[in-house]
């Protein structure tokens, strides 16, 4: 399959499947601008209707009116509700898209797969000290066999931990105003400076810069 290449404009967002081949980078153009991003899990696709005839890799449409509301709504959720509530709004986003007529929603996830699965887990506690021999467990797997089968998704334990907790940091510098210290610690990071170290690799940009960028709803 070959490489796409597309860059978000102003008022547009793009939806990503849960497909090793696609990658994101956040790298502004002409100037600086304010983007959310959201990871959703599996669980929160099983109350779409799954046609599955078509398979994307991503869509792209326009943020209008109700879509907008609806974001609002999501980080204003984040601020004050546990996070094991956070996915009722993340369904909410899902079915938004879909009866605002992009059902292409529905074609872009494809099967849980072992990295997946292990996500879901590590998304439980991001901050937990999981050992690669616990996950394997919880997977009723062996160790060889876990690192095997990630290392076939062209992923590993590492990559995926330090992606839960990075997905886990953004969504609270987007929806709350606690301290950056205290969030690198809920996220697992014994260090300020190393999280900020890792969010700047992953992101291209600091969690304070980015903190900067909020937009208050």
């Amino acid at each position: 399959m070959g490489i796409a290449k597309r860059a978000a404009q102003l008022g547009e967002f793009i939806f990503l499947s849960n497909s090793p081949k696609v990658d994101m980078r956040n790298i502004p153009v002409d100037s600086e601008y304010f983007a959310l991003l959201i990871e959703f899990e599996y669980k929160d696709f099983d109350r779409l209707i799954f046609e599955k005839s078509i398979e994307k890799s991503y869509f792209t449409g326009e943020v209008g009116s109700t879509l907008e509301i609806t974001l609002h709504q999501f980080m204003e959720w984040g601020s004050s509700v546990s996070s094991d509530l956070w996915h009722i709004r993340r369904q909410e986003i899902l079915q938004t898209l879909f009866y605002l007529g992009y059902q292409e929603v529905a074609s872009v996830l494809e099967s849980a797969s072992v990295s997946q699965k292990l996500y879901r887990i590590i998304s439980e506690n991001p901050a937990a000290d999981l050992r690669v021999d616990m996950l394997a467990s919880k997977l009723a797997m062996s160790e060889s066999t876990l690192r095997r089968k990630l290392n076939g998704e062209g992923t590993s334990v590492k990559v995926i931990i330090d992606d839960v907790r990075l997905g886990f940091g953004l969504h609270l510098l987007q929806t709350t105003f606690e301290p950056v210290g205290r969030i690198s610690e809920r996220c697992g990071y014994k260090s300020q400076s190393r999280f900020a170290d890792r969010f700047k690799r992953a992101f291209g940009i600091t969690p304070i810069e980015l903190r900067k960028t909020r937009v208050n709803v």
